[in-house]
């Protein structure tokens, strides 16, 4: 019978993930060599109550190995091979935990910041995605007199098609007596279709032009307005829509659209 062995604090191992029995009964093994659960227990001081856990425990995750003999004889798997496993084991905890502070972090820098005023909001949306045409269409549908747009970048860059999707949403969610101004810029103009003029047709419509926009906005009903954000990344792109609601700020573009309107060539409509 073997005589229990006295080590030492063991804390290598257990910082690479072995419980104080597995590492005790794991150490005992690279002396012992092949050895019964029940032997194994008296070498190591392992409570019989615990050593098949501890053994299962360490089989399934390749650190020890079993003989089909009568008993079962337990065979340590060499250190180097171990030392190895535990280290995968670890650094693939240990990068799960990096992600889930990560995303407590995350979570605790939203909570510390400032609640953003009622009166704005921000809609992250690429152009011609299914999300900001679901916005566009629900935003347009606000309108109860007028709505007045610029048309700018980044629709100066995009393609027909991308832009179309747009342009087809904003006219579904506006309401018949609806007035629409659209204000182009003349980079916009080269964009658009000669049928264009044919999706107006049946509207309450007018279409000016400028040669510059520098900002893409539409104002509704002078009380809320959406500003365009290009993508820096992507100047054929955008990053995504500003709403505000603020009734200064409304009045503010208003008055920006009144005034760059007066000016423009007059296309289509009044």
């Amino acid at each position: 019978m073997y005589r229990p062995l006295d080590h030492p604090t063991m804390t290598e191992l257990a910082e690479l993930g072995l419980s104080n029995y597995e590492e005790t009964a794991y150490r005992t093994l690279l002396v012992t060599g092949a050895v019964s659960a029940s032997d194994l227990s008296d070498a190591s001081g392992v409570p019989r109550g615990r050593i098949y856990d501890v053994l299962n425990g360490l089989e399934a995750r390749g650190i020890v190995r079993t003989q089909s003999t009568d008993p079962t004889r337990y065979t340590p798997v060499d250190p180097e091979t171990v030392v190895d496993r535990l280290l995968s084991e670890r650094t693939r905890e240990l990068a799960s935990e990096f992600d889930r502070y990560r995303s407590v972090a995350a979570s605790v820098r939203a909570d510390l910041l400032p609640a953003p005023p009622v009166d704005s909001s921000f809609w992250l949306g690429s152009l011609g995605s299914e999300e900001m045409r679901a916005a566009m269409n629900r935003h347009v549908r606000t309108a109860r007199e007028h709505v007045r747009a610029t048309v700018g970048p980044p629709y100066e860059r995009a393609s027909w098609e991308t832009l179309q999707t747009e342009v087809d949403a904003f006219l579904d969610g506006v309401g018949e007596d609806v007035r629409v101004d659209l204000l182009c810029s003349e980079a916009v103009l080269d964009v658009l279709p000669e049928s264009f003029p044919d999706l107006l047709a049946d509207r309450n419509a007018a279409v000016r032009a400028v040669p510059t926009v520098g900002v893409s906005f539409d104002v509704i009903d002078a009380a809320a307005v959406t500003v365009d954000v290009p993508d820096p990344l992507s100047p054929a792109d955008r990053l995504g829509v500003v709403g505000i609601t603020d009734s200064e700020v409304a009045a503010a573009f208003e008055a920006r659209f009144e005034r760059l309107w007066v000016e423009a060539e007059p296309l289509l409509g009044r």
